[in-house]
């Protein structure tokens, strides 16, 4: 089981597998009225949609019972939590996975008001039993939410702008651009002349595309922080007077996002031995440091931008619009975990097992028992998250009645 000692309670992007996984993200690229995302948008690199759709079309088998997963109290305390500020949804929105109904979520929901917090276990033993979906063999990786230096206005030594969404980042209008292949038209701006056009990538909004316009919503340290922050999502800036002002994820600029982790392995970069990279997080931000032109050449290749908003509370915002909490909260695949089910993970990671609230999306976290956990922000969040690859079996929690009514073996 993981330990949940001096855990920070704190995202959407994947603190990642850094070669193949920069990627892990949510949302869309102009957010639809009244959702909240805090994550940026699929890249382009992620793999095509599997042919199976939904855990309904997989094979269903039931797990074991929820005691013969001998869920420690400390962890399933702290997932009671996680799953009460998900019930709100849970009992309203569709399941895009056909797995479960609203109501059926109803009794546990409504169970939590009296149940005792020092029986938590017992909680999840009385509402639920467990379900494989395919073969249940997991994959996990982790994500966090960086905390970088940054100030609320321009001063000296924090010359990075945060950018909120610009007033001129729009969807064309139809007829002024070929739709894309979801059927809906692109996001760009339009020019002087009233064409319609792409929006600044990277590169234009580092030169100043974006300057003196009134989009700046703080600012911060380090333009190389800066990234990788953009890259999880949302994150938090610690001002110099010792405060905290936390981001989220608010637009992007529509432009290709690239891993530039995948860059660097194709330019021979990682490996061992002299002039060579480890794969991870850290070995890029090493390469970035100890090759400045080059690494702010190779940030660039990535022309996605991410725009921020400042976000309220005392956590991110997940998918489920509520807050993700430390080693509580995973990203999965809506189409095939219920949002706001719990998950049980049991994985050669032994940090990463137990039980786990889905909350979260991610671009990257796609197909049926693929997850990303939360490890909240500080650096022993960033060092799991950026090396967290982990491998076993997945259960999911389901209403008691579920097995029966879906026909599983």
């Amino acid at each position: 089981m993981r330990s949940r000692a001096g855990c920070h309670r704190g995202v959407r992007l994947a603190a990642v597998l850094a070669l193949s996984l920069f990627a892990a993200a949510c949302g869309r690229l102009v957010p639809e009225p009244g959702t909240v995302s805090t994550r940026p948008p699929p890249p382009t690199s992620v793999p095509s949609a599997p042919a199976v759709k939904t855990a309904r079309e997989l094979s269903l088998r039931q797990g074991p019972s929820i005691a013969e997963l001998s869920i420690r109290q400390s962890d399933a305390a702290a997932a009671l939590l996680s799953f009460h500020e998900s019930c709100p949804r849970l009992v309203t929105r569709t399941d895009a996975s056909g797995l479960t109904r609203p109501s059926d979520w109803k009794p546990a929901c409504d169970a939590f008001a009296t149940w005792p917090y020092g029986q938590a276990e017992d909680f999840f033993d009385t509402y639920f039993e467990t379900i494989q979906v395919g073969d249940g063999r997991a994959f996990a990786t982790g994500y966090f939410e960086p905390e970088i230096a940054g100030s609320r206005t321009h001063a000296p030594g924090y010359d990075t702008p945060v950018y909120g969404m610009p007033a001129d980042l729009v969807r064309a209008r139809p007829g002024d651009a070929p739709p894309l292949a979801n059927g809906r038209m692109p996001i760009g701006r339009y020019d002087e002349t009233g064409r319609f056009v792409p929006y600044y990538d990277r590169a234009e909004i580092e030169n100043g595309a974006l300057a003196g316009k009134g989009a700046e919503i703080a600012w911060v340290r380090d333009p190389v922080e800066f990234f990788f922050l953009q890259v999880q999502g949302s994150g938090r800036l610690r001002l110099p007077d010792g405060g905290v002002m936390r981001i989220g994820y608010a637009g992007q600029n529509g432009q290709a996002y690239t891993g530039i982790g995948a860059v660097m392995r194709q330019r021979g970069l990682v490996g061992e031995g002299p002039g060579k990279y480890p794969g991870s997080m850290q070995g890029i931000v090493r390469y970035i440091r100890e090759n400045p032109a080059e690494g702010r050449a190779l940030m660039r290749e990535n022309r996605s931008w991410v725009f921020f908003r400042e976000l309220k509370g005392d956590g991110p915002l997940g998918s489920l619009n509520v807050p993700v909490r430390a080693e509580s909260s995973v990203a999965a695949d809506p189409n095939f975990v219920p949002l706001g089910a719990p998950v049980w993970l049991d994985l050669d990671r032994t940090e990463a097992n137990g039980l786990w609230i889905a909350q979260d999306t991610g671009g990257a976290i796609k197909g049926a028992n693929r997850f990303d956990t939360f490890w909240g922000a500080g650096e022993d969040a960033r060092r799991i998250a950026g090396g967290m690859s982990g491998r076993g079996r997945a259960l999911i929690l389901v209403p008691k009645g579920t097995l029966t009514r879906l026909g599983a073996r």
